[in-house]
């Protein structure tokens, strides 16, 4: 008998008995295949890969211990009770029974995914972690049109929309927000929330076209188990600041469609109470125990009456919100949030009508600046004579005020990724703006630097009263780069490139010593040029003979590490030199398009 027989009708071993097709796994359950999607979703359990498929390639496997985990699931048994009471309620419509019907739809049973929330994100942190994608799908559904056919109801849009502008003034009023970059998907946003970087995508603020080839039911699914995530996530983030939750909204504000608005005006009734409720407890103890000295006894809202009368003069107009700032300047914050809250400090914004509104409404007050539209419940009017700043989407200007400047809504992008206040020269009213950088891109990495990132990078360095080296010097060019190519940080060309600066840097350093030294001992200038040149002449000889020989270190370098290798290792390693060659050809390739284009703007 051979050592691997297995009779048939023996217990399974191996792949076979690990993992089980999907077909298989909705008859084990005995569920319908939308209903096993849906637990799946929710559950959080994806399609596995074995290496050994062994029902064949064409099947969806999932493990053994994934498919136990939902056949022990509450929500499952709750999940059959919907469909046998779907099931009543269509019988008794086509009986024609009226009462039956009313008297089941009024009893329609229900289930929550709190459980499951729980379960799966025991930790806070967890659940920030993956938060990316929830914010995408709640804010692309917010923007979408209600469409019974596609099972999107309007409740479910109103609650989406609800949810992301409550994340939006949490994220703004924190000063949480880091980048932003628009690109023709939509508007990126990256906040930093507990020390986790959060990014997601909200779409352009335009009539949304619904395409027939997505599978609405599944993104429905999830959307469910993503507004309850988002639900809980605000709860916390909201009480961790004392705020109340849910908010409760001016309808005004709300009808005129400025949630931001009136979420901000909500943070600041909660944030004036919680302080002189915290401000009241701190002296009710002080005073009790200067009442036990005194041997005298007050009534703890005559302490809190009084101590606020003590605190706020009534002669000095607005004292309360003196004490409110004062009290938020103690907060401890970290170097990103005082930057981002200060970056806006002291100017006031007024919004066009063709500016995108939600989204600037959301990025101003974040790096602390003030800002208002044009419209009904807007906080100050168009005629202001504090405004600073108007920003403006249109080629000209009919009517404007010499006390503000009319710029383009790219200015404010672009300030907050480079965290300074830019010049406004190149975003006025009818110019063509500078190229939009996103901040999601290291340019060091790619290995091209654009011309306009270069100037920021300028300016922040000013800002900062830095001092950066000389255009074209890296720090490839102070260091070693025979050093730099044995351990892997720059490749050949670089160490090459590398070599031939520090050479020429070198060598004008030397130059420049030589004619000091002979201007010193009194020589003439056409003696002083005449050594130059012979100098020039071995120097150059030496630098030849140099760049010879790093070339041939550098070959060396590389023959005797993929001497060394073992063959997967070398064909990696010439995978890895493969990627840095297309990287190179590609930055060329933009350096060329750069000097095209700077030679077309010269004729």
């Amino acid at each position: 008998m051979p050592k691997h027989y297995r009779p048939p009708g023996k217990k399974k071993e191996g792949n076979a008995a690990k993992y089980i097709t999907r077909s298989q796994a909705v008859k084990y359950l005995q569920v319908s295949l939308s209903v096993f999607r849906k637990l799946c979703i929710l559950k959080g359990v994806f399609p596995r890969d074995p290496k050994k498929k062994v029902k064949g390639s064409h099947h969806t496997y999932y493990h053994m211990k994934d498919i136990m985990f939902l056949k022990h699931e509450p929500l499952l048994e709750k999940l059959r009770e919907i469909r046998a009471y779907e099931k009543k309620v269509k019988k008794a419509k086509s009986k024609k029974n009226r009462d039956l019907a009313e008297r089941l739809l009024s009893r329609k049973p229900s289930y929550t995914l709190d459980r499951l929330i729980r379960e799966r994100y025991p930790k806070f942190i967890d659940a920030l972690g993956d938060l990316d994608d929830c914010l995408s799908m709640v804010h692309l559904f917010a923007a979408l049109p209600a469409k019974e056919r596609e099972n999107i109801q309007v409740n479910r849009i109103h609650n989406c929309r609800r949810l992301s502008h409550e994340w939006q003034a949490y994220i703004s009023r924190t000063h949480k927000l880091r980048k932003t970059f628009i690109s023709v998907k939509g508007i990126y946003y990256q906040a930093e929330v507990e020390g986790q970087k959060i990014t997601w995508l909200t779409p352009h603020a335009l009539q949304q076209v619904l395409p027939d080839d997505v599978d609405y039911n599944v993104m429905s699914t999830f959307l469910e188990f993503y507004e309850t995530l988002l639900a809980f996530v605000n709860f916390k983030l909201y009480h961790s600041i004392n705020v109340k939750y849910p908010p409760i909204l001016d309808s005004r504000l709300e009808a005129l469609a400025s949630d931001l608005y009136a979420l901000s005006r909500y943070f600041d009734a909660n944030s004036k109470a919680s302080r002189l409720d915290s401000e009241g407890v701190s002296l009710s103890v002080s005073q009790q125990v200067e009442d036990k000295q005194d041997e005298t006894k007050l009534d703890e809202f005559e302490l809190r009456l009084a101590q606020l009368q003590h605190q706020l003069p009534s002669n000095e107009p607005g004292a309360l919100m003196h004490l409110v700032g004062d009290a938020e300047g103690n907060e401890e914050e970290d170097t990103d949030t005082r930057e981002c809250r200060y970056l806006f400090k002291n100017m006031k914004f007024f919004l066009s009508r063709e500016v995108p509104r939600e989204s600037l409404l959301f990025i101003i007050p974040a790096f602390g600046g003030l800002v208002s539209w044009e419209g009904e419940g807007a906080p100050f009017d168009k005629s202001d004579q504090s405004i600073t700043h108007q920003i403006v989407d249109r080629p000209t200007q009919q009517r404007k005020f010499l006390s503000r400047e009319y710029l383009q809504p790219q200015w404010v992008y672009d300030s907050v990724n480079a965290r300074i206040v830019l010049p406004t020269d190149a975003y006025f009213v009818g110019r063509v703006p500078p190229p939009h950088l996103s901040p999601f891109v290291d340019n060091e990495v790619e290995g091209y630097v654009p011309e306009y990132a270069e100037t920021i990078k300028r300016l922040q360095a000013a800002a900062r009263k830095e001092v950066l080296p000389m255009p074209g010097v890296g720090a490839e060019d102070l260091a070693d780069s025979q050093t730099l190519l044995v351990e892997g940080i720059i490749d050949r060309a670089e160490a090459i490139e590398a070599a031939e600066k520090k050479e020429k840097m070198s060598t004008l350093q030397k130059q420049y010593h030589y004619e000091l030294k002979l201007e010193l001992q009194g020589t003439q200038y056409s003696s002083i040029a005449n050594t130059v040149k012979q100098n020039d002449a071995v120097e150059t000889d030496a630098g030849e003979e140099s760049l010879s020989n790093l070339q041939q270190i550098t070959e060396d370098v590389t023959n005797m590490s993929k001497v060394v290798m073992p063959r997967k290792k070398r064909k990696l390693y010439e995978a890895m030199q493969i990627g840095k060659e297309r990287k190179r050809v590609r930055v060329d390739l933009l350096k060329e398009r750069k000097k095209k284009i700077d030679a077309a703007k010269k004729s």
